[in-house]
């Protein structure tokens, strides 16, 4: 019997790479590079099951070629705004994602955003790295405090409250969380935790917002201008969830203005392109997209998409499907 066809439109973690080659008739994209909409469409014209990326993307156009042969998107990753969920479902194309696996790498890395932009990390490392330190002082660049500050957190799933964890417990902040309903009594008398009932309540009491909602059409441009302007002049603005939860240009504005004191950004607006206000800005720090960027995360992230396909070949429920 042969195997089914299988497209990887990127690398993974070699170990899971060569599972995918024993039990199927696996293509790379040996050179990882970023694939074109006609790439993507003879993907699915041409393989069993196509494995996307959350880099990549997957709109109408795409999913709606002719003489489609892919049944299934096993998806590496848990976001899944790069496709077009309800033109998968019109095409009856079968999506799923990597749920559970990534808490506390992306936990880890808004904990490191929101150091890096209270004690101004970023700013300093190009400093050093500059040859334009000259010596300590007493009043050179001054900073924030975290110990004991407000963290307001917007969404409340399992990264959330992996970083409230670390932040209440590791720095003896004060949790603030915004979501729709009540969290877990559990939750709430381990954190400490009070929910604020509007996002804009959420920003005027915190030193810090931490955004932790899924991208959606909901969620678009959620931090905007006018939510912007309830912040603390001296608070910081985190975001390890999706780019375009935040209105970009709203936030160079406030940053460049003092409105705010500083933010924290490991994902953007249409990346990997970032605007040159942004690049340039001092009291803003930019990683590229690290969240779950462990060796142990993203191999776990392989063998929950595998896990997805297996069961799809096999005939057995989905253990993570989206459609």
């Amino acid at each position: 019997m042969s195997k089914a066809k299988v497209f990887i439109t990127r690398r993974w973690p070699e170990s899971v790479e060569k599972k995918l080659q024993e039990r199927y008739d696996v293509t790379l994209n040996t050179d990882d590079h970023p694939l074109s909409a006609d790439e993507f469409k003879a993907a699915l014209q041409n393989y069993d099951a196509v494995c996307p990326a959350v880099c990549d993307s997957l709109p109408a156009e795409v999913l709606k070629v002719s003489n489609k042969r892919c049944k299934i998107l096993a998806n590496f990753g848990v976001g899944y705004n790069h496709i077009d969920i309800a033109t998968a479902k019109a095409e009856n194309l079968i999506v799923t994602n990597t749920p559970g696996v990534l808490t506390h790498s992306t936990a880890d890395i808004a904990m490191t955003l929101l150091l890096m932009s209270a004690r101004r990390g970023a700013e300093g490392d190009r400093l050093v790295r500059a040859k334009q330190w000259n010596g300590w002082c007493p009043t050179h660049m001054l900073s924030s405090n975290v110990t004991g500050a407000t963290l307001g957190i917007i969404g409340f799933g399992r990264i959330a409250q992996a970083m409230a964890h670390k932040a209440h417990h590791g720095f003896d902040m004060n949790i603030l969380y915004y979501k729709p309903s009540d969290a877990d009594e559990y939750v709430i008398d381990d954190l400490h935790a009070t929910r604020c009932y509007s996002i804009e309540e959420l920003m005027r009491k915190s030193d810090f917002v931490s955004l932790h909602c899924p991208g959606n059409a909901e969620t678009h441009h959620l931090i905007n201008a006018e939510r912007l302007k309830h912040m603390k002049t001296g608070a910081h603005l985190i975001n390890t969830a999706r780019g375009d939860v935040v209105d970009t240009q709203a936030l160079i504005t406030a940053l460049k203005n003092k409105q705010i004191a500083g933010a924290g950004l490991d994902v953007y607006e249409g990346e990997p392109n970032i605007p040159n206000e942004l690049l340039t800005l001092n009291n803003v720090s930019l990683l590229p997209h690290l969240g779950s960027a462990t060796l142990s995360t993203r191999t776990a992230m392989g063998e929950k998409a595998l896990l997805n396909l297996d069961a799809f070949f096999l005939g057995k429920p989905l253990p993570n499907p989206v459609t």
